[in-house]
């Protein structure tokens, strides 16, 4: 068995996003801990967290598993990850089926047009769903609170931290 890479691709405008994805990168990486000490033949698992302006084609085509975190923007995925998205979608298509993805969308109040678009660049790729999506509403109505940097309720973060030790240990048992 070789070892697994889980790519957790993100944005963040006002550090609420990143919070999420510090979680679930570290439940990902004590989830792998956690199964090597019982089982020390087992493969390794490569968490990488890559801000999406960062990552390449070759990155996401090397990934076992993926994790796509953005805020929700205008009812959308913030701008950098379209871009993102925009770049790397036709280059990716039949190059992904099949393996198991995540999505966290941070937002003020509904975040179900960004999920919408992750699940429609998802079902592109023929990714599969591994965990249920993981949407944090923090409540920020006016521009101040807005652009205002967020805090995530430390129940968030727990949610966040058992998707990534979801996708780390599933990847890592053979499960996708």
């Amino acid at each position: 068995m070789h070892d697994k890479r889980l790519l957790i691709a993100w944005w963040s405008n006002t550090g609420g996003t990143a919070s999420l994805v510090e979680a679930a990168s570290q439940g990902a990486q004590t989830a792998a801990l956690t199964l090597k000490a019982t089982d020390p033949g087992s493969p390794s698992l490569d968490v990488q967290s890559v801000r999406c302006d960062l990552l390449s084609l070759e990155a996401l085509l090397q990934a076992d598993g993926l994790v796509l975190a953005t805020p929700e923007c205008l009812g959308s995925v913030a701008g950098p990850m379209k871009t993102w998205l925009d770049r790397c979608y036709y280059p990716a298509l039949d190059r992904l089926s099949g393996r198991p993805y995540a999505a966290i969308v941070c937002a003020g109040t509904d975040g179900e047009g960004a999920l919408r678009m992750l699940d429609r660049v998802a079902a592109g790729w023929r990714l599969r769903r591994a965990a249920p999506a993981l949407k944090v509403i923090t409540g920020a109505q006016t521009p101040e609170a807005i652009a205002a940097p967020k805090r995530i309720l430390p129940t968030d973060l727990g949610r966040a931290n058992e998707l990534g030790a979801t996708l780390g240990a599933g990847l890592l048992m053979g499960l996708w």
